[in-house]
């Protein structure tokens, strides 16, 4: 009656037992199917990385095969990097592979660069790779950048003429000043404005033509690498032509100018002089009604001079004869004037 309960409690116990290492077994099949073979591939490459922070990796959400690969590639090309650096470079949304293979590139380059700086500089948004490489490799520039719209860089010489320039800038990347150093497009505005200068100084566009390598020379002489990422090698220039005559396009542009205010001024003083003959128009007919009421006052001053005594018949008779002589050899003179000339 006994050992019956105590049957039943083994086999329960017995049952338990078996599902609790069913799951154990069921996990740990999961771990070797998940981790065992990145575990076996840096155990074997000699980038040893625990199944720990493997497992790890997958709670902080971080990808464990970028992880492994770039342990493993570091460490073949004799460079060594704790799993922690990779993981918290991951985790700042920094780009791992790429680090490791630009810390190889200037590893075999002999270029000092540090873990600290390749994240940074990779954390600023620049390819670090590419700043290796054109550290190893100097890059040429377009000046001006073709893709901008402008195909030359255009200046006027101290006599006037025009010249179209185009140059090439060789730079290599300065690591130490890649981190809030200025970019490419600082180099051609720089270089750009160099040569705009170097021209306008000229005396004459000749002596440019004759020396294009001046402009490199002087333009080589300001400095214009400072405080960007790069380190100018050289400057060349690459073509210059002849533009237009600027010089004389602007005096016959002020010739024109000129010729206009003076046309306006005569303008304005032809309109004074017909307003003032106009005026004068009005005047002469203002004298004109002036004589005509002077002459509408004489035959009342006659008639006054008649009621008075002061003029007799005779006097009038004698004062017609010559207003009538005075018509005659007034209309005589109006018709010799106007019989033509042989």
């Amino acid at each position: 009656m006994i050992n019956i309960p105590l049957l039943a409690v083994s086999k329960e116990v017995l049952t338990i037992g078996i599902v609790v290492v069913a799951i154990f077994l069921f996990l740990l099949l999961l771990l070797i199917f998940k981790y065992g073979w990145l575990y076996i591939q840096a155990l074997a490459s000699g980038a040893n990385v625990e199944l720990l922070q493997l497992i790890g990796m997958t709670f902080r959400r971080v990808n464990a095969r970028v992880i492994v690969d770039s342990r493993i590639m570091a460490m073949k090309a004799g460079l060594d990097y704790d799993t922690p650096q990779l993981e918290a470079h991951y985790l700042a949304r920094g780009n791992v592979p790429n680090v490791i293979r630009a810390l190889i590139a200037a590893d075999k380059a002999k270029i000092e660069l540090g873990f600290d700086r390749a994240c940074a500089i990779d954390l600023a948004g620049r390819d670090v790779l590419e700043a290796v490489r054109t550290s190893v490799n100097p890059k040429v520039i377009d000046c001006p950048d073709p893709t901008k719209g402008r195909q030359t860089i255009d200046a006027v010489a101290m006599d006037g003429i025009q010249l179209k320039a185009k140059a090439r800038v060789t730079v290599r990347a300065n690591l130490e000043r890649l981190v809030g150093g200025a970019t490419e497009e600082t180099i051609i505005a720089r270089v750009g404005e160099g040569i705009v200068t170097t021209i306008g100084s000229a005396e004459s566009h000749k002596k440019v033509l004759e020396n294009p390598d001046s402009i490199s020379k002087r333009v080589l002489e300001k400095g214009l690498d400072a405080g960007t990422a790069f380190e100018i090698l050289s400057i060349d220039i690459a073509d210059i032509d002849v533009g237009e005559n600027i010089g004389a396009k602007l005096q016959a542009d002020q010739a024109e100018s000129d010729k206009i205010v003076a046309q306006a001024e005569a303008e304005k003083r032809r309109a004074m002089a017909v307003a003032r003959a106009q005026e004068m128009e009005a005047l002469v007919e203002e004298n004109r009604a002036k004589v005509v009421l002077a002459e509408a006052e004489i035959p009342k001053a006659i008639s006054q001079a008649f009621r008075e005594g002061n003029l007799g018949i005779m006097d009038y008779y004698h004062l017609k004869n010559i207003q009538a002589d005075t018509e005659m050899r007034t209309s005589i003179s109006k018709t010799s004037d106007d019989t033509p000339k042989t």
